[in-house]
């Protein structure tokens, strides 16, 4: 048996056993992570996906950004691995959703025809029924920021300037680096710091609890926004996975039906401490059952 014979029969053996495991998570949903966009942060989001195995994967939309590849062209060999994970987890038996935000809405157009492609299905919206039984509704949530909806032409002039925030963050970051430092977002805490734009994450929450409500669900699952957050408003169970440009966060559902929000970035952190494990732990973060109502965000 040749060289390239025994590499295929090792990862063919590799992928086999791994298939027989029980998934890591009941479900993982991700969003935004914009791919075609220097910005994003591919090589981080395959070290998750890699070995974030699930009996349901969510893509929340905005996982291509059709956008920015309209204007120019940016596609590496990290943007191929992530599509190769995805397929990889299709193929070893998790369902596989995509629900396209605004800026791949380029596939909204292949809606009517109830694709699936490759072992993923390409839908609207979804419902996700937990290990508890609860209806969660699963939308991408650009429907619900009145930029985009009702001024697109203002929702690309914030895009222009989000790209030049996120170049700044790309510099910041590559000097923390050569210092020995690991990933921080200076974009997502420059944006924490504005006043109004805190004062629109409120509102866009509010607004997205109220439509689950109105549709009598017991919460939703969205993204679009970047900002990563699980918490009730009222009896309204909200959750955003946050993004894999600024954050790199994604919404996991335990086997038993908690919920965590995993953030990347502090894994790798705590990893860097540990001593020489073997593979990386999953990350010790406080379950949404256990938090009471969390305090309004303030004005």
């Amino acid at each position: 048996m040749n060289d390239m014979s025994y590499d295929i029969a090792a990862r063919q053996q590799r992928e086999q056993a791994q298939s027989k495991k029980a998934p890591l998570y009941r479900a993982v949903f991700i969003s935004d992570v914009h791919l075609g966009t220097k910005g994003s942060q591919p090589e981080m989001l395959n070290a998750f996906l890699a070995d974030a195995s699930c009996e349901q994967l969510y893509l929340v939309g905005d996982i291509i950004d059709g956008w920015r590849l309209r204007k120019s062209w940016f596609w590496d060999k990290h943007h191929d691995a992530i599509l190769r994970t995805i397929l990889r987890h299709a193929k070893h038996g998790a369902e596989v959703i995509y629900i396209p935000g605004n800026h791949d809405e380029m596939m909204r157009a292949w809606l009517p025809l109830g694709l699936e492609i490759a072992g993923i299905k390409l839908m609207e919206e979804a419902v996700h029924t937990t290990a508890k039984g609860e209806k969660l509704l699963v939308i991408h949530g650009d429907a619900f920021d009145s930029v985009v909806r009702y001024a697109k032409f203002l929702a690309h002039l914030g895009d222009h300037a989000y790209t030049v925030a996120l170049t700044a963050n790309r510099w910041f970051n590559w000097g923390r680096r050569h210092f020995g430092y690991p990933y921080w977002s200076l974009s997502a805490w420059l944006k924490r710091q504005v006043k109004e734009a805190v004062k629109f994450i409120d509102s866009f929450e509010v607004a997205l609890a109220q439509e689950a409500r109105n549709r009598e669900m017991d919460g939703v699952i969205c993204g679009h926004i970047h900002h990563a957050e699980m918490r009730n408003i009222g009896e309204i169970r909200y959750f955003n996975t946050g993004d894999w440009v600024e954050s790199c966060t994604a919404l996991v559902e335990h086997h038993d039906g908690r919920f965590e929000l995993i953030d990347w970035p502090s894994v790798l952190r705590a990893s860097r401490h540990a001593a020489a494990p073997a593979r990386l732990a999953a990350p010790s973060v406080p379950a949404v059952d256990a938090l009471a109502e969390n305090a309004p965000i303030p004005a």
